[in-house]
């Protein structure tokens, strides 16, 4: 639901405040800063405001996902932006940190101890309503220092909502000191700036990424709201948008496997995607949810699973397609439904567990039990699969080794000529190479003849060359 903006109470107030101020600073040709106003550089006069007459911007991205955590409050956020329960709202939430509004942002308390030291360095971008576009953070925190006023630039009179959200998404992707955006905060800037109608190449560049990276981050942004429609219990528990503000990486490591899977196995990629995503629920590390394959149910964990947590058997079922009568395809295979099932109940457990006390202390309690019977059966099966991957590692390293020897051999033939044409080549230091490289074929030869009992032609040839005369 979009915020209603509208003029704030004490807009007409602040206006003539504000024309009062830039007409001195204009007479005494003061500081200015400079900002992007519908595609091109314009300079603002900046003027001192009082913190306590602005108003904190209820559109800015910096909160945007923080903001439903309390439903209520951001009910009253979104019908009454400026009042002081919505307004106050806002100045708790610019001084939580993003993945868990529960803390203080050590960023913030940065800003706080910079300010307090050595004053505001950059000047905040105001609305000439008083609405603050850019220094939403700066003026919480020099209220919360009893600082009186702050240094902002004044846009045009003709400010639109839009313009506002124009100027403060362009502040932000400067490359300068601000504090950044999150990640969730960032991924709903990019998909507003897109339902504005904006092509994603434009965006992309608004953003300084790639159009590829900003499909990625699109692909993430749905798979975390795909999973939040998932994880609503029965009770009415559901996962928030912060709950996945730390696993950025684990998310796009996810895309990349999965639609390079997805071109030759799409089946096999919706289980991989399901496996990584409960492991992500679960709260486990970059390199551990590496593990998770496409056999990882079926070949790791099926077998180890509580009766608590053993989804019901799952069947492949047809689906109607809409406009082509009597048209059937196939839903998502049994195996790919079970991996999901899996992945639901811990959804859906994890958000019971955290709901605190909006759920009964039992429910919280059986769906905690629920989670960490889940993390005790993964951490057996992540260990077989760590195991493996290791003793694959290994198959491989020894003829990869080999084949990388062989490179450096041939390189050396190729400029063995050059060096003897240049009269380069030092046949000591070259004779010496080669009793080198006979002494290590010699240990290889020794080890392959006790491993293979029937040796292949290669190991033969190993053999006959370092046997002894």
């Amino acid at each position: 639901m979009a915020v209603k903006f509208g003029v704030p109470p004490e807009g007409e107030k602040i206006r003539s405040l504000v024309e009062e101020r830039l007409k001195q600073a204009m007479a005494e040709n003061g500081a200015k800063v400079t900002v992007e106003w519908r595609g091109e550089q314009k300079h603002l006069h900046v003027i001192s405001m009082p913190v306590d007459m602005l108003y904190f911007n209820p559109d800015t991205h910096r909160i945007r996902a923080q903001r439903t955590l309390d439903p209520q409050r951001n009910r009253v956020l979104e019908q009454e932006p400026w009042s002081e329960p919505a307004q106050t709202y806002l100045h708790h939430l610019l001084r939580c940190r993003p993945s868990n509004p529960n803390q203080t942002d050590p960023d913030y308390l940065a800003l706080q101890d910079e300010l307090d030291d050595v004053g505001q360095r950059e000047p905040g971008i105001i609305s000439p309503d008083g609405i603050l576009v850019d220094g939403n953070t700066r003026c919480a925190a020099l209220r919360d220092l009893g600082i009186k006023d702050i240094r902002v630039g004044v846009l045009p009179s003709d400010t639109s909502r839009r313009d506002i959200n124009n100027v403060e998404l362009a502040l932000q992707l400067r490359r300068d000191k601000r504090r950044e955006y999150s990640y969730i905060n960032r991924l709903i800037a990019i998909e507003d700036e897109l339902a504005d109608g904006r092509r994603e190449e434009d965006v992309a560049r608004d953003f300084n990424i790639k159009k590829t990276t900003l499909q990625q981050d699109r692909w993430v942004y749905q798979l975390i709201n795909e999973a939040i429609d998932r994880s609503r219990a029965a009770s009415g528990a559901v996962l928030r948008l912060v709950d996945f503000e730390d696993h950025q990486e684990k998310l796009r490591e996810l895309h990349r496997d999965y639609t390079k899977l997805a071109k030759t196995d799409p089946d096999a990629a919706e289980r991989l995607k399901e496996s990584r995503l409960a492991m992500v629920v679960l709260n486990y590390a970059k390199t551990t949810v590496r593990l998770a394959e496409a056999d990882f149910y079926t070949r790791y964990l099926e077998e180890r699973l509580p009766s608590e947590l053993r989804p019901a058997t799952q069947e492949s079922a047809a689906v109607d397609i809409p406009g082509l009568d009597g048209v059937v395809v196939p839903d998502a295979t049994a195996a790919v439904k079970t991996a999901r099932a899996l992945t639901d109940a811990l959804l859906q457990a994890k958000a019971s567990a955290q709901a605190g006390d909006k759920l009964d202390a039992a429910a919280v309690t059986s769906a905690d039990a629920l989670i960490k019977s889940a993390r005790k059966t993964f951490d057996a099966a992540v260990k077989m699969a760590g195991a493996n991957a290791e003793l694959h590692k290994r198959h491989v390293a020894v003829p990869a080794r080999l084949t990388d020897a062989a490179d450096h051999v041939n390189q050396c033939a190729a400029e063995f000529a050059e060096a003897r044409a240049k009269r380069a080549l030092d046949e000591d230091a070259f004779d010496d190479a080669l009793l080198t490289l006979k002494a290590s074929l010699a240990r290889l030869a020794k080890q392959a003849g006790r491993t293979f009992s029937s040796p292949g032609d290669g190991v033969a040839w190993l053999l006959d060359a370092t046997r002894e005369g």
